[in-house]
């Protein structure tokens, strides 16, 4: 029995070690936490300070309960004593009413503020790049209005420039995330959002989606590449010179359902067809359809 506590003891001396084992191997992975850019900053400064304040709230409520414990608990001296009735104490009553408030609000007031702060680019004194992100099973479209080139599964933005993403998608609902520059948003098909992301210093940055779409969904990955803005302009003017044009029928096999690799063209999509609009890539489908609704009103006309 005794061996039995032993080897118990045992184990749970080793359980501090294993978990500062285990956090200090998952580090490296939360890239959420290791900030590029300032929306991502910006939203690290919010978790952490969450954090801080719930740790806080934790402290104060274990030495509250321990304090309690201590001074309240029965000894030798008290133990016949009967606490007299209390029908109620208004004092304590608003205290325990308004401190949920104060935390509600601590919390909310810094979430609300840096919300509608991350709106607007972070930055005044230099023009947006404007980019189309479309989502499709499994892959991601990126197409450059201003620049007429497109990218699938990768993306290349100049440093310290405020990226504005358009997103929409051409199949189900997906979620466009680069954890190291900024939070995610949801791209669904119909309809546009919009996602303003910089990245301070040039480098490579994983971005996935962040919403199940299915069995392919773990693959659905993208590269955006931060480049200085003399490398970003000579990017573009070697896409525009050397990438093959993209049509419709070759969209129209990048869209099937599946995985590809990266592919690069010298124009975009956004010539005949723009998914955030409302139908606007079933058009074909719709006049067929109407067609054949005419023909058949023919058919029992006769």
């Amino acid at each position: 029995m005794k061996h039995g506590k032993q080897r118990g003891r045992k184990w749970f001396s080793w359980l501090p070690l294993s978990l500062l084992l285990l956090l200090s191997g998952c580090s490296e992975n939360i890239v959420v936490l290791n900030p590029k850019g300032p929306v991502a900053k910006e939203q690290y400064d919010l978790i952490m300070w969450s954090i801080g304040f719930m740790l806080f709230i934790i402290v104060v409520v274990f030495a509250l309960f321990a304090a309690v414990l201590i001074r309240y608990r029965e000894k030798p001296e008290n133990a016949d004593y009967e606490p007299p009735d209390e029908e109620g104490n208004t004092l304590l009553e608003i205290v325990w009413t308004a401190i949920p408030v104060i935390i509600v609000a601590a919390l909310a007031i810094p979430t609300v503020k840096s919300t509608f702060a991350l709106e607007k680019p972070p930055r005044h004194d230099v023009k947006p790049l404007t980019i189309h992100v479309t989502s499709a099973n499994w892959k991601w479209i990126f197409s450059y209005p201003e620049q007429n080139i497109e990218t699938v599964n990768y993306v290349n933005i100049p440093e310290d420039v405020p990226v504005k993403f358009k997103l929409t998608s051409a199949g189900p609902m997906n979620s466009f995330w680069v954890p190291e520059l900024g939070g995610q948003k949801y791209a669904m098909d119909g309809m546009e959002t919009q996602l303003i992301l910089q990245a301070d210093h040039p480098g490579s940055y994983m971005g996935r989606s962040a919403n199940f779409s299915g069995k392919q969904f773990a693959h659905m990955e993208f590269e955006v590449v931060a480049q200085t803005q003399d490398e970003f302009d000579k990017w573009v003017k070697e896409v525009q010179q050397t990438a093959p044009k993209l049509n419709k029928e070759k969209y129209g096999e990048i869209l099937k359902p599946g995985l590809v690799g990266r592919m690069t063209f010298s124009n975009t999509h956004l010539e005949w067809v723009d998914h955030a609009k409302q139908n606007s890539h079933h058009g074909d489908d719709e006049k067929r359809n109407d067609r054949h609704g005419d023909m058949e009103s023919d058919h029992y006309k006769h």
